[in-house]
């Protein structure tokens, strides 16, 4: 059964100041969190209960180390993780405003996992896997982006799902159109495109969702996550939409990344194949989202990204408090 989570992108440490509100170069103290958008997401879909395995590379050094020690205790597959002594683990320093809204800065020029090359990337790494999720950070011209150009051939020759979330992060490239012809490059290979309505606007110059699949044709789902005006899921046949929900948010750090992996883990859980994604039934859809909807927002009640993904446990705890149902819940 192939039942397998798959990432492939950066692996880097996030040092979170330890007081919101104030500007970085005034920051005194930072607590430092295992990140990186696909390592989130495979984290969160662990301990969610599926089974993920994440491929990248990390330096030899203390921060790799950490971030390795972190993910196996989330039960993440790290056997796919390489090391190496030639680049370091790359950082990003984050500042948050009141709302836990961010601000970043980087350091990762060049780092470890930009130097995971297509060589790395081998047949057998795929043989379980269900799904392929994968970012845009890792895309700039680098060796990580031949490997994932290599990634998502092996996963379709597995008959995988690709799923794609751009997370957008300017600084990290050239010029906004880099970025965007970049993400627009690899879109088409996507059967679930995960987008924020900021990052959508920047590679369409509209907000419209309804026009969205003009744009995306090949992708079967499209989810649209709004911050403060929730979610949507869209398909060609249906527009379903989730309200948000009231949390206290201290860090929206992950947030989206919780979104997606809820939503991919769901998919694994009730064995749902590329094959089925554009035949799911409306009322099936609509739970996935308020899923995946409640699921980010308690992500943003808890500082850090990894550290703030729930276990299904934890996160049916949640939504009892929240007072949310018609949301399927397995415990296995």
């Amino acid at each position: 059964m192939k039942d397998t989570l798959m990432v492939i992108g950066e692996a880097l440490i996030d040092f979170t100041p330890t007081k919101q509100g104030v500007l970085l170069k005034d920051v005194c103290a930072f607590t430092k969190h295992c990140g990186g958008a696909p390592i989130n997401i495979a984290a969160a879909a662990a301990k969610l209960g599926a089974h993920s395995k994440v491929l990248t590379q990390v330096g030899a050094d203390a921060f790799g180390d950490f971030i390795l020690e972190t993910l196996s205790q989330c039960q993440v597959d790290i056997t796919a993780v390489k090391r190496t002594k030639q680049y370091p683990t790359a950082l990003a320093f984050v500042a948050l405003d009141e709302k836990g809204n961010r601000d970043f800065t980087f350091y990762r020029n060049p780092c470890a996992d930009l130097y995971l090359s297509a060589e790395d990337i081998t047949a057998p790494m795929f043989q379980d896997c269900g799904i392929l999720h994968f970012c845009s950070v890792d895309l700039v011209d680098s060796p990580m982006k031949q490997a994932h150009f290599k990634a998502i051939q092996l996963a379709k020759e597995q008959g995988a799902i690709i799923s794609f979330d751009p997370n957008v992060r300017l600084p990290l490239w050239n010029s906004k159109e880099d970025c965007k012809n970049t993400i627009l490059e690899f879109a088409p290979y996507a059967d679930i495109l995960k987008i924020s309505d900021d990052e959508l606007f920047f590679l369409t110059g509209q907000k419209d969702c309804e026009q969205v699949f003009t744009i995306f044709p090949n992708a079967s789902i499209i989810l649209l996550t709004c911050g403060e005006q929730g979610s949507y899921l869209i398909t060609k046949e249906y527009h379903l939409y989730e309200k948000p929900i009231p949390v206290k948010a201290i860090d929206t750090t992950g947030a989206g990344d919780a979104f997606a992996a809820a939503f991919l883990y769901q998919l694994l859980r009730d064995g749902i194949s590329r094959e089925q994604l554009s035949l799911l039934p409306k009322d099936i859809l609509q739970v996935y989202l308020r899923f995946s909807n409640a699921y980010a927002a308690d992500s943003t009640t808890k500082h850090g990204a990894v550290h703030a993904m729930a276990t299904i446990q934890e996160f049916h705890t949640f939504l009892q408090k929240c007072h949310i149902s018609n949301v399927l819940i397995s415990e296995s």
